[in-house]
């Protein structure tokens, strides 16, 4: 929320100085983001009148000019603007006069100075030159009223600051100078000098017929015709000052007027074209398959979800967000409808979003507007547009539904003390809650008493009993709240040894040279589609942006949405995890603490490598990270149990390079390649690797246990075969691992070979077997004995041959 200090000090006048003022906002949880000077620091620039304009008499591009400053004698001027002209009122800064300069202790001296042989007591100004704008295309117009030789700075309300205010979404009621106003009476006591607003008597019997009126989603619907008015009018100079200065663009009077009222009072409006309107006006809720076309431009689909404004042709504007281009006032209006509406906060929240635009009415109506305003703020735009435009109005036609009911709200006094922390007193409550405008009344006495207030209709944040203690604490001061040290009993609570935190498997992925990245819960809804196969995802109901409108139950999409962050920005070698929630259906889930019915939300952890295995070095060749570099980082964090490795399908995962990761005979996660199909469309230029684990299995770790370390020398014999090439490797090592004797230590695949010397459709595979007992030496014909032994196992289960 932008506005100028000067129109709020137009509503309410405290002692306090522009920077004071805006920390006691920030204090009481209206935070001052800036307090900035509309102009920098400038001296000795009035307002010049150029009685004439003649052509210097030896530079083209050059011109001579008398400016009267009010002094006794015009001055003699050199100006090179283009739009120099006798007759017009410029910022002109005389002999002495200081600019802004490079920095702020350096400042532009203004001398007198000789130019082409003429000489020049000043200069003239463009609104660069003043620091207002970066405008330097010629000199600054001013108004025509203004006296020669007034300081510019008076003239132009230069000594004005701008306060910019990042309000919470609960305080819709300062998203106006009113509302702001209230607040600073509120915490300063200053009188509220709030705008008169009388009823404008109507000249004439026009109005428009109001259709039905959709109760469930507009509680009240005000309007007026107001004939003969001149659209192209020009808004007046202080409106278009007040306006720009709150970030507001000037379009047309009846643009500017409703805008202006919006800031104001917090009331959007909206003009339509009364001579376009067909028939009466409603409000509804759209059909499927109606189309409209918006003030932007923009053509949406509405549907039963979205409220909209009708006449007799159809829909004619979203309501509380934005009109429509067909029956939109222009500078040759004639007859104009004035409208002015409460929608129900549910009912607009999020419908903008959907349509990938947002608006001022929009951003109003979703939080909760006073729907105790609606004709004020008719009558207010009413004289304003009459002021300005001229016409005749109508009488004003208002119709209320179903208004929401503020319930009254209950605050214990000893409640509102133990959690402030203050015994602050009762009486100083009651006089908090008169300076905020609170109707309350109160009920007991003593350790019993209590306030009951009634919320107004602009405070929408008012429902519970925290709300009216927070109200109380931050009017008080939470600057005068003491700070104490909090105090709680220290519990040292056991750390089971067969579970490891979450945090250890960050601390794992981290010491592998992965980057820990965090990502929104939501993401695109095609991700769910490319990355999990999931064509009816989880979505949210009031998404913040149209790409953030379904919930991931697969972390892949949000890595390569890394990935490509991270490639546009020239890195070549990118290794990144994530370890968060997903978010998948499960009818067997329940309500509890942290569950909700029929929604599994597991932790996962993921995470995705691209480019060079390891940073480039003279020592190592370069090569691309593969499947088997990401499967010893699984390994690793799933040491020390040990995962089987299953060729498995994965809709994200190339299908021939894809492994699901099994443990303890239960599926737990997926490892591969990232699909070519996504790879292309993803403008991927070398394939990524990933896994995605659940985190919950990899918590669980068993205890160590006391093992003899054998003092006699270990032998190793290698056993290379031939099979077929489709036979798992894996399948070979389980058989056998599950006849291995107890002095085999440990069974390792050491080298894969295809090509010459072994038939085709079969592959060689050569194992190294490690025997060592902890009681004796081995002898070598027992170490063959075992060897022959496993060999025997592969022959009967795969056909395999030893490799001579």
């Amino acid at each position: 929320m932008q506005f100028s200090e000067s129109w709020l000090r137009a509503l309410v006048n405290p002692d306090e100085t522009s920077d004071e003022l805006a920390h006691l906002l920030t204090m009481s949880g209206l935070e001052v983001e800036s307090c900035q000077a509309v102009a920098p620091e400038f001296s000795g620039v009035v307002v010049g009148e150029v009685l004439a304009v003649a052509r210097h008499p030896n530079a083209d591009r050059l011109s001579v000019c008398e400016v009267n400053v009010g002094a006794a004698a015009p001055l003699r001027i050199v100006c090179g603007a283009p739009n120099v002209a006798a007759g017009m009122k410029v910022p002109c800064a005389r002999i002495g006069a200081t600019l802004r300069g490079e920095s702020s202790d350096k400042p532009f001296l203004i001398k007198a100075a000789t130019m082409r042989g003429v000489e020049s007591q000043g200069m003239l100004c463009s609104a660069r030159e003043l620091g207002l704008s970066g405008d330097h295309s010629g000199l600054l117009a001013l108004d025509a009223q203004a006296p020669a030789g007034q300081d510019v700075r008076e003239a132009l309300a230069l000594d004005d600051r701008i306060f910019d205010l990042k309000l919470t979404p609960n305080r819709a009621d300062c998203l106006s100078v009113l509302g702001v106003a209230r607040e600073v009476a509120a915490l300063t006591g200053a009188p509220l000098m709030p705008p008169e607003i009388g009823a404008v008597p109507p000249t004439c019997d026009a109005a428009l017929p109001l259709r039905a009126i959709d109760a469930a989603g507009c509680g009240r619907f005000s309007g007026r015709v107001i004939r003969n008015v001149n659209a192209a009018a020009a808004t007046p100079a202080w409106m278009k000052q007040r306006l720009e200065r709150a970030g507001q663009r000037c379009i047309s009077a009846l643009v500017d007027v409703t805008n202006y009222v919006m800031l104001e009072l917090g009331r959007p409006l909206h003009v339509y074209d009364l001579d376009k309107l067909a028939g009466g006006i409603g409000v509804r809720f759209g059909k499927k398959g109606e189309q409209l076309k918006l003030l932007n431009e923009q053509i949406v689909d509405v549907d039963e979800s979205v409220l909209c404004i009708t006449d007799d042709t159809g829909p004619i504007g979203l309501a509380g967000i934005m009109g429509g281009a067909s029956t939109k006032a222009e500078p040759q209006t004639r007859n104009l409808y004035l409208e002015s509406a409460f929608f129900f906060p549910d009912v607009i929240a999020g419908r903008a979003r959907r349509f990938n635009f947002s608006s001022d009415a929009a951003h109003r109506f979703e939080r909760g507007v006073d729907f105790e305003n609606n004709v004020s703020g008719i009558e207010r735009a009413t004289r304003l547009i009459i002021d300005i435009c001229g016409g005749e109005p109508g009488p004003v036609e208002d119709r209320a539904n179903a208004l929401p009911q503020r319930a009254p709200v209950r605050m214990r006094v000893a409640r509102a003390r133990k959690v402030i922390g203050v015994p602050v007193d009762s009486g100083e409550m009651a006089d908090i809650f008169m300076r905020l405008g609170f109707a309350f009344g109160r009920e007991g006495s003593g350790a019993e008493l209590s306030y009951v207030v009634t919320p107004p209709s602009y405070r929408f944040d008012i429902a519970i009993e925290e709300d009216l203690i927070e109200e109380v604490a931050r009017v008080y001061g939470f600057e005068r709240i003491p700070a104490h040290p909090a105090s709680a009993p220290a519990i040292m609570r056991t750390q089971p040894e067969g579970r490891r935190a979450a945090h250890e498997l960050r601390g794992l992925l981290a010491g592998r040279d992965f980057t820990e990245v965090i990502n929104y819960s939501f993401v695109d809804e095609d991700w769910e589609k490319d990355f999990a196969g999931r064509n009816d995802p989880i979505r949210v109901r009031n998404p913040i942006a149209a790409q953030y409108s379904v919930m991931r139950s697969s972390l892949f999409g949000s890595l390569v949405a890394n990935l490509r962050y991270n490639l546009n920005r020239k890195l070549d070698r990118i290794r990144v995890f994530e370890l968060a929630r997903v978010y998948k259906r499960d009818a067997a889930v329940m309500d509890g603490l942290l569950e909700l019915a029929g929604l599994a939300q597991p932790l996962q952890i993921a995470a995705l490598a691209y480019g060079p295995a390891i940073v480039e070095q003279w020592g190592v060749d370069t090569r691309t990270v593969d499947f088997f570099d990401l499967k010893a980082d699984v390994e690793a964090l799933l040491s020390p149990r040990t995962a089987r490795f299953e060729a498995a399908s994965h809709v994200a995962l190339h299908p021939g390079r894809s492994a699901r990761v099994v443990l303890d005979g239960r599926p737990v996660g997926w490892l591969g390649e990232l699909h070519p199909r996504l790879q292309q469309k993803y403008e991927l230029p070398l394939p990524a690797v990933l896994f995605e684990i659940e985190v919950e299995p990899l918590r669980d770790q068993a205890l160590p246990r006391y093992r003899v370390v054998s003092k006699f020398p270990p032998m190793t014999r290698d056993l290379s075969i031939l099979v077929a090439e489709a036979t798992p490797v894996q399948g070979l090592l389980d058989a056998m691992n599950a006849v291995r004797p107890g002095p085999v230590q440990d069974i390792e695949l050491f080298d894969l070979y295809r090509g010459k010397g072994v038939a085709a459709g079969e592959k060689s595979l050569a194992f190294r077997v490690v025997i060592q007992d902890t009681a004796r030496t081995l002898t070598d014909q027992e170490a063959d004995a075992i060897k022959a032994g496993l060999l025997d196992v592969l022959k009967a289960q795969f056909g395999a041959k030893l490799r001579a």
